[in-house]
């Protein structure tokens, strides 16, 4: 069987549909951690951790000069946006490149803070910006590869419903 890898090799930034083409320097997606409650009782030889639910979580831009609409979006801590960044994702392996498919992470929430700049003499200004996702979908090739809302108790991994009993149990449905 031939070893094969994936490589990300550029991406876009959307905010709102708009598309942000040469704005981002970097993007941080927001990474996924499970909160863990210890539990341990009679008759245990030992603790476990099991999970209870989601940290918080965020992504980082470090945007490479001032863009109003961006800055407007980030000064408003009220208004959810949505954030789309589309890359593309090739897979090599020793015969050359076997696929290039599109690699999407769909985000929606609200920016916790932006920079008002760092200014130096011919140099790209720089304004990184924390943003906090309250809704997370990475889709591979059209595939719906992780769902995460947190306001609305959804997480599907690979399409399947991880909350659907859970939801039904609350009476949330």
């Amino acid at each position: 069987m031939a070893i094969t890898t994936n490589q990300l090799t550029n991406a876009n930034v959307f905010l709102e549909g708009k598309g942000l083409l040469g704005c981002a320097e970097e993007v941080k997606c927001p990474g996924l951690k499970h909160l863990m409650t210890e539990k341990k009782a009679l008759g245990m030889v030992g603790k476990t951790k099991l999970p209870s639910g989601f940290d918080v979580m965020e992504a980082e831009f470090k945007w490479n000069g001032f863009y109003a609409d961006v800055f407007a979006a980030a000064a408003n801590p009220y208004k959810v946006c949505a954030i789309q960044v589309r890359s593309s994702n090739e897979t090599w392996s020793g015969q050359g490149r076997e696929k290039e498919v599109a690699l999407v992470v769909h985000m929606r929430g609200r920016f916790e803070e932006i920079a008002l700049g760092s200014f130096k003499p011919h140099d790209n200004a720089e304004y990184p910006s924390k943003f906090i996702c309250d809704y997370i979908k990475v889709v591979e090739d059209g595939t719906e590869i992780l769902e995460v809302d947190v306001l609305a108790n959804i997480h599907k991994v690979n399409g399947e419903d991880m909350l659907a009993t859970y939801r039904q149990n609350i009476g949330q449905q």
